[in-house]
């Protein structure tokens, strides 16, 4: 056991009252094998006194706190291990008796937290003391930085006009002070909840504490219901107070506490009803900085009052650009007339990271404040408070990499959950811009270079669609499929039957004598297989479409994705242009999804066999000769996978971020499947091709947005074309020493 609690007194028995404690001690204690007597008198004789004092081989004693006349509680646990105090003092990060292994931040920006519920004796202050700070324990073991206990916690919420009684309020400050004792030595920042008078009012109130200190106190905003009859909403002006000896305690609603090693780690903290109010706490909380909003919290069950629940944290969550905790209480309170259901939900900016409900115990995951802080730069939408100054209370926490835990999507353009409805709703808006785009042009057709591929095959099924909505036949649509040389039987065919199939009109140009006609005419050597070899019949191509679209009066849709617009895998002035291009802010994965979905979506089991053959063609420009009737160019060899290059795209345009985390979230996501060595040499890759590319991207087409990952010139992404990337570059070299 790691932690032995117990309470000794000169005449009575202690029974087991939380995690860790020892039933009795007759006898000998547990682990270091010596009687309560012995322990009493290492006590009275000032051995072990003060920080701490041995009781057994690699084990120690430490007090924390009395009970009584003459009772006292001590804790007796491993030895730490021993360092060097910091240049700040013990109460500094990484002060005496820290090791650096500790530490309980994430350097890449990621908080460990932790919602608890222990289970709660009724009344009983003392119990729920021990089974408190057993908790705070488990947390800082588990590398909590933070942990938000249940609505009054040292009480229980339940307890009805015993919040009159003056043995419980004492109880629950002199728990308090058994807790601050118990937890000298622990950095996980804790919310306690207990009531506790100040002046001539009751409050229910969250005591933030660390390291034995108490940061700050904060009241409850929003009564509502019975069991807040007792209590006195927040006062309006915040004030200083006097908790269990500490003096200039801050008390009052709203207040932040900024970590001062992470300074994107600030907090804050409301309790019970608070999240449901018009003006919620939280709100000014996160206009004066909170990145992480932890909720205390006692609701009682009912039927659908979880999804009220998860909705409201959820929501608050998004609209705050925050973490959201909240730790709901559960077994032990009364049963009378409710039953209370322990739940717990840690979100991040709208999402769920971790729920659990009716069990109670830890619940952990981390919260990403670095990602916050980059969505809160981008949007803006979280103005200055413009109400009083806030009390920013700091505090101290000792930094180190831990694991990560937390779900990261390896395909985070591909949709989860409810996939077909994310499918529809995509193709509807590439589908509705099309539309409105040949309403506008007074389009009569629509044309594609159709080769067979996966993003001419998408963008030949919007084309369909947005004709539909037009009430206007397939038949405008003009598939144009143009082989030359590096054309396989396997994308042509494919190409006609797509076509056939679609009802599509289907055009078919072999370009191959008009590219072999422009190599004479610029003195090019067709066996000198280089960039110009290449482009000449991309070029050719679009100048085909180009010139049969002005022929009919119809409009050039273009094909080319947002994966092969990040890495510039595209031939300027050539497959880069068109007059409208619906793939443009679809990545390559998610254009695979979106044609799996309508192969299983379609009845034609010719279409759905011609579909699922084009999704399983390797991706190629089909530029080089064919050897033996198969291309002989494959991107994705060359260029690597672009699973990793969607990865990589989405975090470093959508959270900003560098390559050391992308690194770190790849092999998270992708260790798997790919060795840290792969990733590091594609993400290389991908940073080198994303800044020497940006030429191409500034002078793309129109095309609609559908997510919020986007490389258009005109508002999604603006960036100079030669910018220098050595910051990226020395971080990418870092990669290769770690």
């Amino acid at each position: 056991m790691s932690g032995l609690i117990g309470a000794l007194s000169r005449a009575s028995r202690i029974p087991r009252t939380g995690m860790g404690i020892v039933r009795n001690f007759s006898g000998a204690v547990e682990g270091p094998h010596r009687s309560w007597k012995t322990l009493w008198k290492m006590w009275k004789t000032g051995e072990g006194r003060g920080t701490q004092g041995p009781v057994g081989r690699g084990w120690e004693i430490f007090p924390i706190g009395s009970f009584g006349g003459n009772g006292k509680i001590f804790q007796i646990c491993p030895s730490p291990p021993r360092r060097s105090p910091s240049p700040g003092g013990s109460d500094g990060p990484g002060g005496e008796g820290r090791s650096t292994e500790g530490g309980i931040i994430m350097r890449d920006g990621y908080v460990t937290v932790a919602c608890g519920t222990p289970r709660l004796a009724l009344a009983d202050c003392r119990r729920n003391a021990e089974r408190t700070f057993g908790m705070m324990r488990v947390a800082e073991k588990a590398g909590a930085a933070v942990l938000v206990l249940p609505e009054l916690g040292l009480t229980g919420a339940s307890c009805g006009d015993l919040f009159y009684q003056e043995p419980l309020l004492r109880g629950a400050e002199e728990a308090l002070s058994t807790v601050l004792e118990a937890t000298r030595d622990l950095e996980v920042v804790t919310a306690v909840g207990l009531p506790l008078r100040v002046g001539s009012g009751l409050y229910d109130c969250a005591a933030v504490i660390q390291k034995g200190r108490v940061l700050g106190v904060v009241p409850k905003t929003c009564l509502s219901g019975r069991d807040d009859r007792p209590f006195s909403p927040a006062p309006d002006e915040a004030s200083y107070i006097s908790v269990c000896g500490q003096e200039a305690v801050p008390f009052g609603a709203g207040q932040v506490f900024s970590c001062a090693e992470m300074p994107d780690l600030v907090l804050g903290f409301e309790i019970g009803s608070d999240l449901s109010a018009p003006e919620a706490p939280s709100v000014h909380m996160a206009r004066a900085g909170a990145t992480i909003i932890a909720r205390l919290t006692a609701d009682p069950e009912a039927v659908g009052a979880d999804a009220w629940r998860r909705q409201l944290t959820l929501v608050q969550s998004g609209r705050l650009l925050c973490g959201y905790l909240s730790s709901g209480a559960g077994d032990g309170e009364s049963t009378a007339d409710a039953v209370y259901g322990a739940h717990q939900m840690i979100a991040e900016n709208g999402s769920m990271l971790a729920e659990r409900r009716w069990d109670g115990g830890l619940l952990l995951s981390e919260i990403d404040v670095a990602r916050l802080r980059s969505e809160r730069l981008r949007s803006r939408v979280l103005g200055p408070d413009p109400g009083d100054a806030h009390y920013a209370e700091e505090f101290h926490l000792t930094v180190r990499r831990t694991r990560l835990t937390r779900y990261v999507a390896p395909l985070p353009f591909v949709p989860e959950g409810d996939e077909d409805a994310r499918c529809r709703e995509i193709l509807t808006i590439a589908s509705l811009g099309l539309k409105r785009r040949l309403e506008a042009t007074g389009s009569k057709t629509v044309v594609v270079g159709l080769s067979g591929g996966l993003d001419s095959t998408l963008a030949v099924l919007i084309c369909a669609l947005a004709l539909e909505m037009m009430g206007r036949p397939r038949s405008e649509i003009v598939a144009v499929t143009m082989p030359c040389f590096g054309t396989t039987d396997r994308t042509k065919n494919n190409a006609v039957v797509l076509a056939e199939r679609m009802g599509a009109s289907l055009r078919t140009v072999d370009i191959s004598e008009a590219v072999r006609r422009h190599f004479r005419d610029i003195g090019h050597d067709p066996e000198v297989r280089n960039a110009a070899y290449e482009n000449a019949q991309a070029r050719e191509r679009t100048q085909v479409l180009m010139d049969i679209a002005n022929d009919l009066g119809g409009l050039v849709i273009g094909t080319g994705d947002l994966s092969e617009l990040a890495l510039g895998w595209c031939t300027y002035n050539g497959d880069h242009m068109s007059m409208y291009a619906v793939d443009a802010s679809i990545p390559k994965t998610l254009v695979r999804h979106l044609v799996a979905y309508l192969a299983k979506d379609t009845d034609d089991p010719s279409l759905r066999q011609t579909l699922e053959d084009i999704l399983a063609t390797p991706i190629s420009p089909e530029l080089l000769p064919a050897v033996r009737g198969e291309t002989g160019q494959r991107t994705e060899d060359l260029v690597g996978p672009y699973e990793l290059h969607d990865f990589f795209l989405y975090h470093m345009l959508r959270w900003g971020a560098g390559p050391g985390k992308i690194c770190r979230l790849a092999v998270h996501a992708w260790g798997g499947t790919y060795s840290r060595e792969v990733i590091v040499r594609w993400l290389k890759v991908f940073f080198r091709r994303f800044f020497t590319q940006q030429f191409k991207r500034d002078c793309v087409p129109d095309g609609p947005a559908v997510g919020t990952v986007g490389l258009s010139p005109r508002g999604a992404w603006r960036m100079p074309s030669d910018a220098d990337r050595a910051l990226w570059e020395a971080e990418l070299s870092a990669l290769d020493e770690t």
